[in-house]
């Protein structure tokens, strides 16, 4: 049995009082009875922190490609390929069948098509990853709609099922899972957009422990906007809140989960950029106010930054100790050198793998304080961000 370690002041609050026990009555406090909530992951308790420690080890973080197909199409068109499943599965062995990947990747989020394909040889993708010591994941969210009475926001859907689906996804070899809800700040955000993301990002970490799932809780804090870095901070500061209640009413085990969070920087539109420096003093400032320890690993998402960007940001926020894991979780980040190098051709496949693991090496080194970004490419330096991307 563990007790409920926060709990919210009041309904429009968006601060926590941590361990303590809070009773609507006028009792004096001795004669106050401690009411304890169970934390419950069912019978996969064990293996969800053995697995989430497993994800968040020194030196190595997260190849998220786990794009939809929609959005693997618009990649493969960028380098004159059409969108079908052959060039899909093409691209992806190309990534889950890099030699050493394991050295600096610990987990690899896949699109559904993904987990259940083989390579050309017949090879199943997860047996791959097995082979380099990497843990499978997948995506389980079903993509953004519009959240009805909102300022323009959108809300996740895909809880429907998803107990079911969950079951078959870990009889498959996943062993980790990703839920992708955003948050706009130029929409407000409002308050109905930040309840429905945090307790949507709750319900669905319950039921993926419930099956043996380690949830990665991701609400994606958009790039998008003209806002100063202090804004992007006290909107990071009140989801975070937000999450974290619900993830303790809902009985989540926060030993058994991964983070998947936004970097505290401008917007995208700011007339001033910041340093790496100042970014990881503003994200960590809103992690140590906001996340527990009991959480194994913080893997940050790039969100549009350039290649370097990310890793030099990374870099900066693993110069002293931290409480947890701080790591990374890329996609454009880690794959957008490789897709160029690749160009589609057999004959580039081996160099593409080279240059993924340049850039895994890179973020590695970022992971554990020790990133140079002497001898950079041009391309590494250029910036991602799309206004309103998705997913």
């Amino acid at each position: 049995m563990a007790c409920a370690s926060f709990a919210k002041l009041n309904a429009s609050s968006s601060q926590w009082i941590g361990q303590q026990s809070f009773t609507t009555n006028q009792r004096p406090l001795s004669a106050t009875r401690r009411v304890c909530v169970p934390i419950r992951a069912g019978s996969y308790s064990e293996e969800l922190v053995q697995t989430a420690k497993s994800i968040a080890s020194p030196g190595r973080g997260i190849l998220a490609i786990d794009e939809s197909n929609a959005t693997c199409g618009k990649r493969l068109s960028s380098i004159g390929l059409d969108n079908t499943e052959t060039n899909r599965q093409a691209y992806r062995q190309l990534l889950l069948t890099t030699p050493g990947l394991g050295e600096y990747i610990s987990g690899a989020i896949l699109f559904e098509e993904t987990l259940y394909q083989s390579t050309t040889d017949g090879k199943k993708f997860v047996d791959c990853l097995h082979e380099e010591k990497i843990v499978p994941g997948i995506k389980v969210d079903k993509g953004l709609v519009p959240l009805p009475g909102s300022n323009n926001e959108s809300w996740c859907q895909g809880l429907d099922g998803l107990a079911s689906r969950s079951a078959e996804y870990y009889k498959q070899g996943a062993r980790f899972a990703k839920w992708r809800t955003v948050v706009s700040i130029p929409c407000g955000p409002s308050a109905l957009a930040v309840k429905e993301a945090a307790w949507g990002l709750a319900r669905y970490a319950a039921i993926s422990q419930d099956n043996g799932l380690v949830p990665i809780v991701e609400p994606e804090i958009l790039l998008d906007g003209e806002h100063p870095i202090e804004r992007t901070l006290e909107v990071a500061e009140n989801v975070w809140s937000e999450v974290f209640y619900y993830l303790a009413e809902n009985n989540v085990l926060f030993e058994g989960i991964l983070l998947k969070p936004s970097m505290v920087t401008p917007g995208a539109e700011h007339k001033e950029k910041a340093s790496p420096e100042t970014i990881a003093k503003y994200t960590l400032t809103m992690l140590k106010r906001r996340v527990p320890p009991a959480v194994p690993g913080i893997m940050f998402l790039s969100g549009g930054q350039s290649e370097m960007e990310a890793t030099l940001n990374l870099n900066a926020m693993n110069q002293s100790p931290n409480p947890w894991h701080v790591s990374f979780s890329y996609a454009r980040a880690l794959q957008n050198t490789v897709l160029k190098t690749w160009q589609g051709h057999p004959e580039n496949v081996e160099a593409a793998q080279k240059s993924l693991l340049v850039r895994a090496k890179a973020n590695s080194l970022a992971q554990l304080g020790r990133y140079s970004a002497e001898g950079e490419s041009e391309d590494a330096k250029k910036g991602m961000f799309v206004k309103g991307y998705t997913y």
